[in-house]
């Protein structure tokens, strides 16, 4: 069996998986699932080298993405007006099972996820500067950029006795150039000492406004594990990303993060550091001298 085989077959089975949660009413499960297929289609759409799918194919998988990430909003929003309904979903598995070989109009009319560069560590800095080596030339007009997918936050988890969850309001980011951010959003993670995650990742929606050197986000973000089942050294992450069209992809300006003994209810300001971000915790330099942080309130529920 060849190795695009072997890939279409795990896709299929993720994409099984998540409408197979989803009938079941797991919607943290199968958001989870989606999520994570959407990204591995648009990995591999956005891949320079993979010479294993055509154009045509990729434009497919484009697609079979955005409907993924469609139902995903979906089910995290029920005042959702255009619902994409799981029905609608499954009309798709035949397409992801047959890729290789589908050659049908797409059943929808959606447009790919746009092209977002999913960037190696450190490969953002590399553009970065080249950015700003170009940024003197004036060549060439600004591409438009789309708006950005609405956020991939869950539903709190079910309560258990004696255990405790974790609310977190992400209410303000503090920058000096606050206003120069396009789409600007915040992707949560949960890691252990060694960078691990223990919870799916979560991006906030887009921020709901600036104002002077700051950027609201007014958004609740829910810990997927009930405290007491973190382990120690465990941290909450926290990356401000914004969008650079220049050079169409989304580039991390900065993070912060807080430690478990920072848990507590009520307000918190952490510290923002430069990226690349240090999962590990080892080497940390401050964004800035100025007194501009994350703004967080925290609200813990226990039953």
């Amino acid at each position: 069996m060849s190795d695009v085989t072997k890939t279409v077959q795990k896709w299929h089975a993720s994409f099984k998986k998540g409408t197979d949660f989803d009938s079941w009413g797991q919607l943290v499960e199968a958001i989870d699932e989606y999520q994570i297929l959407a990204r591995q289609l648009q990995k591999e759409v956005q891949s320079s080298n993979s010479h294993e799918f055509t154009e045509e194919q990729k434009k497919t998988l484009g697609k079979l993405a955005t409907c993924l990430e469609m139902r995903s909003a979906a089910l995290q929003c029920t005042q959702s007006q255009e619902e994409f309904k799981l029905e609608d979903l499954k009309k798709l598995e035949p397409i992801i099972k047959n890729i290789l070989t589908y050659n049908k109009d797409f059943p929808f009319d959606v447009q790919p996820v746009p092209l977002r560069r999913i960037l190696a560590p450190g490969e953002e800095e590399n553009l970065e500067l080249e950015e700003e080596l170009e940024a003197g030339t004036g060549a060439g007009s600004t591409p438009s950029f789309p708006s950005r997918v609405p956020g991939t936050l869950l539903p709190r988890l079910p309560s258990e006795p004696g255990m405790t969850l974790l609310t977190l309001t992400i209410e303000k980011i503090g920058l000096k150039d606050a206003g120069q951010c396009i789409d600007p959003y915040i992707t949560v993670s949960v890691k252990d000492l060694n960078g691990i995650d223990l919870n799916p990742v979560q991006d906030t929606p887009v921020a709901t406004h600036k104002e002077d050197t700051y950027i609201h986000f007014s958004v609740d973000v829910e810990i997927q594990k009930h405290l007491e089942k973190l382990p120690k050294g465990t941290a909450i992450f926290f990356e401000f990303k914004h969008y650079k069209p220049k050079k169409r992809f989304t580039s991390t300006k900065c993070f912060a993060f807080m430690e478990m003994d920072e848990i507590r209810p009520g307000p918190i300001v952490i510290e923002l550091y430069k990226k690349p971000t240090d999962y590990k915790r080892k080497k940390l330099n401050l964004l800035t001298k100025k007194p501009l942080y994350l703004h967080l309130n925290q609200t813990l529920h226990k039953d």
